[in-house]
């Protein structure tokens, strides 16, 4: 008796009665095809309804880029990375998110209190140039502080900050 080489049914014809492939026509195995040097290219794969096949998912990026990214926008970053899932279970990417957050607004409150006492220093002691030399000193300094934590982050340093970064490793859940 024949077997259904697709379903492995018992076959009494031409045709598999359990899944209708022809039994005559199904090609021998490669090692009984005369002269076939290799074998036969896989079928194409099936396509869902309507014709379109949605790409596959893209793998997640590596840790150390994902981390140093929380730096790049400050805020908005930091509260995206938070977010957006897988990032959002990873330890030491919600720290740097986290550390992000409250670094921008350390920088904000910093830029506004700085403000502050440039602006009554020079309402007081009229010296106009003095303020504006301060001002971008600190502004500087907070510049090159962003640019540290941007590389070290991506070189895959944890750098914790001195207030801030106590804070953003308990918000963590380090």
């Amino acid at each position: 008796m024949a077997f259904c080489a697709t379903c492995g049914a018992p076959v009494e014809g031409r045709f598999c009665a359990k899944c209708g492939t022809p039994v005559a026509a199904a090609p021998p195995p490669p090692a009984a095809a005369p002269g076939a040097g290799a074998p036969p290219p896989p079928p194409p794969p099936a396509q869902p309804a309507g014709g379109y096949a949605p790409p596959p998912a893209a793998a997640p990026m590596a840790e150390n880029v994902a981390s140093a990214l929380c730096y790049i926008l400050g805020l908005i970053t930091g509260i995206i990375f938070l977010v957006m899932a897988p990032y959002n279970q990873n330890r030491n990417i919600r720290f740097h998110a986290f550390q992000s957050i409250f670094f921008n607004i350390a920088c904000i409150v910093i830029w506004i209190v700085v403000g502050m006492v440039i602006g009554i220093m020079q309402a007081a002691l009229h010296m106009w140039f003095f303020g504006f030399g301060i001002h971008s000193l600190i502004n500087l300094c907070l510049f090159i502080g962003w640019i540290y934590l941007l590389i070290a982050t991506y070189q895959g340093k944890k750098v914790v900050l001195p207030i801030i970064g106590p804070l953003a490793q308990q918000q963590a859940g380090n």
